[in-house]
């Protein structure tokens, strides 16, 4: 290259730093807010910035003179990114300023609610309102253990050696020493259903009594109605003279107070080894109720008008004699309710697997 063209390409060089220094302070002054000031400097300083685009030029200066053009260069970039830096306190000490002088706010108006971080699972909505109303009739909680011994589980409850809730098959069995005969009374399993709390509040507590138990409950099924893990409330009342009309007057209230004003209830004779008499019961279906409150029948119900909620009876003689009472002294009731049976019957679900596939989009709907 001859020396006219070395020199002119120095010369350029030149007055673009020149320039440079003269524009960016006018630039960094008019900015307002940091966003803005960013991107003045971005313009400067950025990856297409001027003085990036200077710094690619060097290769073209004589080397006698690159050196001194370079020191240049950096000497500016020290300069603007000072200024930059004193700028951008400026603007923030200007929004504090006009923060503080401001007028101020009104204290007086309504705060901002917190956005919802959830809500409660459908089950657990449905057990919180059925303990409500069970409460309040008059029935206290008890609690009790998912990991029961099968004297608790069966054998007071009247269940005999060879029913079929007891085969390895049907229930979840629990072995704490693997290899190890045990006695028949200390076997272990998860319990069943709820019922479990009836005998352990009857052998602790002296009559008379009125509890409810809640929890999850365990069994070897899995299908559109039935899951491995459920959910039930055990209720039961031991008293003097207690009766059927008792059991039948706790059902009706309840099923006016948790389905609705005016929802029947109708009581069918069914077999349970821990009552006598026992019953299933039905209440009204409340999907096909008309105005006049006679019932159509729908495809929930299966067109009879009635939907299953619950087994209930009078406590057997039996579970009171394995629990030390006396069947001539006392008498009670009992009932469970399967707390996914009457969430499905609220809400319309038609598969009770739904309830613990945790999927967002079936949960958002309660």
């Amino acid at each position: 290259m001859s020396a006219a063209g070395s020199g002119d390409i120095l010369s350029s060089v030149q007055r673009s730093i020149a320039n440079l220094r003269t524009s960016y302070g006018q630039g960094f002054e008019a900015a307002e807010t940091e966003q803005a000031l960013r991107d003045e400097n971005a313009k400067i300083l950025g990856k297409r910035g001027e003085l990036t685009s200077l710094l690619k030029q060097l290769r073209d200066v004589p080397a006698d003179n690159r050196k001194a053009i370079g020191e240049l260069v950096n000497a500016l970039r020290q300069e603007v990114e000072a200024a930059f830096e004193r700028r951008l306190l400026a603007i923030a000490r200007n929004k504090r300023d006009k923060e503080l002088n401001a007028p101020p706010f009104d204290l007086t108006l309504p705060g901002r609610a917190p956005a919802p971080m959830g809500h409660p699972h459908p089950i657990s909505r449905v057990r919180d309102e059925v303990i409500d109303v069970l409460v309040s009739l008059g029935f206290a909680v008890h609690d009790g253990p998912e990991v029961e011994l099968e004297e608790n589980n069966f054998t007071k409850l009247g269940f005999p050696p060879d029913h079929p809730a007891t085969d390895m098959q049907d229930s979840f069995w629990v072995r704490v020493e693997p290899g190890a005969e045990e006695p028949r009374e200390a076997r272990t399993l998860l319990r069943t259903h709820t019922s479990n709390v009836q005998i352990r509040a009857m052998t602790t507590h002296p009559p008379p009594m009125a509890f409810i138990a809640s929890g999850a409950a365990y069994r070897r099924d899995d299908d559109a109605t039935h899951s491995p893990m459920f959910h039930q409330i055990e209720c039961f009342l031991v008293d003097h003279e207690v009766s059927l009309a008792h059991l039948k007057g706790v059902l009706a209230e309840f099923a006016e107070r948790f389905f609705g004003s005016g929802t029947p209830i109708r009581l069918r004779p069914s077999y349970f080894p821990f009552v006598e008499p026992g019953a299933e019961v039905d209440v009204g279906c409340p999907f096909c109720k008309r105005p006049d409150g006679k019932r159509a029948g729908c495809s929930v119900c299966k067109r009879s008008g009635w939907i299953e909620i619950l087994g209930s009876g009078m406590i057997h003689p039996v579970v009171f004699e394995s629990c030390g009472l006396d069947p001539e002294t006392w008498t009670g009731f009992a009932f469970g309710i399967g707390v996914e049976r009457v969430a499905i019957v609220r809400y319309g679900i038609p598969d009770i697997r739904l309830f613990f596939e945790n999927d967002p989009r079936f949960l958002a709907q309660f």
